[in-house]
């Protein structure tokens, strides 16, 4: 049988609320509505949090008051505090997704607590998120460096995991938010942190800000991961770190995965095309390789 990868979309979210470019509502659900025309199951589309700290997510409710409700699409949204799981509850959001960073001074920055703070918040909004029905995913955030310290410890981001996974989340994702990771680095942290949580499956977010990314998702799926974050295009970073630019691109990812024999359920010629038209509605070309390569060359 096929290994199945699992991609979650996070360029309704996380690929624009860092782009350069302002899409209306209306831009954003006909991407949303893009993305499941090519088989994705779960998308990131919209967050939460102050309209202040990322004004390009301020129309979160009327993205989710317009999207299509479909059969085994799944819809998730990033709330950081009580307020923003209610918004994100009666968005009928199916997800609720959290963020831990594995650095004092970029949690300052970030979310303006420390890192116990974040982890408490998130076990608060887990728990309202889960008392409504709702999965919960919560991310460490720069887990294998962080731009405004360097290097991170991995037995430190062991120990949020281990405090995470008494949360109780679906999932713990780790997030390599400034492109810095390697895959020897990767496999490493997989293994630690995979003892600390047990069953709780993991999450690879890799950015390609020095083009490690696909080398450290093949690194991740040899460590036992089997879902991760993209982006259409590549579109999309961190606002709070400096030049953390590089989600990797979903049609890159799913070129290599497909070509080493993997399934992710998902069209790779559509991919393209949504990459095209989103380049279009952006006004700016995007880092992808593929989109602008063309998959495999056929005869």
């Amino acid at each position: 049988m096929t290994k199945h990868i699992q991609i979650v979309e996070v360029s309704p979210r996380d690929g624009l609320q860092a782009d350069p470019a302002d899409l209306t509502t209306d831009q954003k659900v006909r991407l949303i509505e893009r993305l499941i025309a090519t088989g994705h199951t779960r998308i990131e589309a919209a967050s939460f949090v102050s309209p202040k700290a990322v004004p390009k997510m301020a129309d979160g409710d009327a993205v989710m008051a317009m999207v299509p409700r479909i059969d085994g699409v799944s819809y998730s949204a990033l709330a950081f505090n009580p307020r923003g799981v209610e918004r994100a509850i009666a968005a009928e959001v199916d997800e609720v997704t959290g963020v831990v960073v594995a650095s004092e001074t970029f949690s300052q920055r970030n979310q303006n607590a420390s890192i116990a703070e974040s982890i408490e918040r998130w076990a608060a909004v887990g728990d309202a998120a889960r008392a409504a029905g709702k999965k919960t995913s919560v991310t460490i955030a720069a887990s294998f460096g962080c731009p405004f310290e360097g290097r991170v410890d991995p037995a430190l981001v062991v120990d949020i995991a281990r405090q995470l996974a008494a949360t109780k989340p679906d999932e713990i994702g780790l997030a390599d938010t400034i492109g810095v990771a390697v895959p020897s680095k990767v496999a490493s942290l997989i293994e630690g942190v995979s003892h600390a949580v047990e069953a709780i499956p993991l999450r690879g977010h890799f950015h390609n800000t020095r083009n490690t990314a696909l080398a450290n998702i093949v690194a991740a799926i040899d460590a036992g991961i089997r879902i991760f974050d993209s982006s259409l295009g590549g579109v999309g970073g961190c606002p709070f770190a400096p030049r953390a630019t590089g989600n990797v691109p979903t049609e890159d990812v799913v070129y290599l995965l497909h070509e080493m024999g993997l399934d992710t359920g998902l069209d790779l010629d559509l991919l393209i095309q949504s990459t095209t038209w989103l380049e279009h509605e952006l006004q700016h070309s995007t880092p992808g390789l593929v989109a602008k390569a063309g998959g495999f060359p056929t005869p």
